[in-house]
Order: structure tokens, then C-alpha cells, then sequence
């Protein structure tokens, strides 16, 4: 039976964190607070395998999706977000909105959930809204397609990047290994700048610039938890900064 979506431009999915694009995190450094999150999944998960491929391995039993963010506090609304509810960056936002309400880091037979809208949400699934999805195909794949391609292409860098974070940051990996093992799962967020210095050609210290003055901005904002990792982060790049 097909399913159907439309999106009423509500405003209630842009807020809290954003998954995005290495490429996307650079272009945006001096619009969104950024940081790195992984969230494990563990082998029995629907979505192991295609953690395992666009991810890394933490062990033989989990699969991270290893994710650059806009690192927003979870009710707060996406700074690209206008009054009106329309995305001011439109033909520059991130390809995470665009493929919205499907998600890339899934299969394509698993997004039936996802078409579900959460409470408060005023997305149109009604029967004469246009049809997204039957059979467990997505009848339009042009921005899932493009989600998808995004996180293959960009996979090898993150993954050298996990791969040489886990040993050197101390807690992090027992950390995955706890939150992998509770019912309910979780996620680690870690600071940009340990993917940033180990990105080549970018100019970083521009990029640092850039965040020290976004994450000031964000330094009151969220819970105590929050405004602890804004401080760190922002620390983090005035080291990087010089």
C-alpha cells in the first residue's frame, strides 16, 4: 500500500542536531555550531550493515555512524530557520533536509517509520497528499540518492578519522561500548576540530576562526551538559586557531 507525505513547512523537524557533510560542515563554519557524533549500532540492528559500510567498526558486534553535525541543543530551532517557517538557506541547505523524511544511513526497505510524524509535527500524510513510498521503495529517490552517494564518497576520510581517534581519546571507546550496549542506545559528541586536523587542503585556521565566533554565540544556550561541550569545543578551536 503506498504511503503519503508532504511537508507543510511547520519548522518542527529543524531543531535540535543535524546530520551533515564533511562538506557541507566547512561550507556552513560560520552558521552552525559544529562537532562530530557517533552513534553505535549494534548487529542485530535493521541498519547494522549499512553502518557497518558508510561507518566503521568499533567491534565484531558494532557498527558507528560516524556523523559531522550542526551541534544545536535538542528544542532549539535551526539558526537557517526564518519566521515564517521556510528555510532561508533553500538552495544551500544541507542534503539531511532535502532528503527528509528518509534517512540514508537506512536501507531503503526500512524508512516506513520515518513517514510517521512525530508529536507536534504538521507534516500531511493524508490520502490525497502525494505518495512517497510503496512496497518499500521510495517512489522519488532523487535526494535520498543524493544523501546516500554523499555519505559513500566521504566514508574512507571518516573512517581513517575514527579509526585513529578511538585509540588516542581516552574513555571514548568504552563510552560507544556502554551506550551499544543499553536497550535504548545513544550517541558520543565529540569537538570538530579532531576531524578538522585531519582534513588536508582545508585552510583551518579560517575554519577555526569561523567556529570560535558561532560557538561563542551558542555558549549560553542549552543545558549545563551542553554549555560544558561548547566551552570544550570552543577552547578547542582557539587552540587550533593560534
Amino acid at each position: 500500500m503506498a504511503r503519503h507525505f508532504a511537508c507543510t513547512a511547520c519548522g518542527k523537524c529543524c531543531h535540535g542536531v543535524l546530520p551533515l557533510t564533511v562538506a557541507e560542515a566547512l561550507e556552513h563554519a560560520g552558521r552552525f555550531p559544529l562537532a562530530v557524533m557517533f552513534v553505535p549500532i549494534r548487529a542485530k540492528a535493521k541498519s547494522f550493515e549499512i553502518a557497518a559500510r558508510l561507518g566503521m567498526m568499533l567491534d565484531k558486534k558494532t557498527a558507528l555512524r560516524v556523523m559531522p553535525i550542526a551541534y544545536l541543543p535538542r528544542d532549539a530551532s535551526c539558526p537557517a530557520l526564518a519566521a515564517d517557517g521556510l528555510c532561508s538557506i533553500h538552495d544551500h541547505k544541507p542534503v539531511r533536509c532535502r532528503a527528509m523524511p528518509f534517512f540514508a544511513w537506512r536501507a531503503e526497505a526500512e524508512q516506513v517509520d520515518l513517514l510517521v510524524p512525530r508529536a507536534g509535527w504538521a507534516c500531511d500524510t493524508a490520502a490525497d497528499a502525494p505518495a512517497v513510498y510503496d512496497g518499500g521503495k521510495i517512489l522519488d529517490r532523487t535526494d535520498f540518492a543524493a544523501e546516500r552517494a554523499a555519505l559513500e564518497e566521504q566514508g574512507a576520510v571518516l573512517r581513517g578519522y575514527g579509526e585513529r581517534l578511538l585509540p588516542l581519546a581516552a574513555g571514548l571507546g568504552p563510552a560507544l561500548a556502554a551506550i551499544a550496549a543499553k536497550p535504548q542506545g545513544g550517541e558520543v559528541i565529540v569537538g570538530f576540530s579532531t576531524l578538522l586536523r585531519r582534513l588536508p587542503e582545508v585552510d583551518k585556521t579560517a575554519v577555526a576562526r569561523a567556529q570560535v565566533a558561532v560557538l561563542a554565540a551558542w555558549a549560553d544556550k542549552g543545558d549545563a551538559a551542553y554549555r560544558r561541550n561548547i566551552a570544550g569545543f570552543k577552547a578547542e578551536m582557539e587552540r587550533l586557531r593560534g
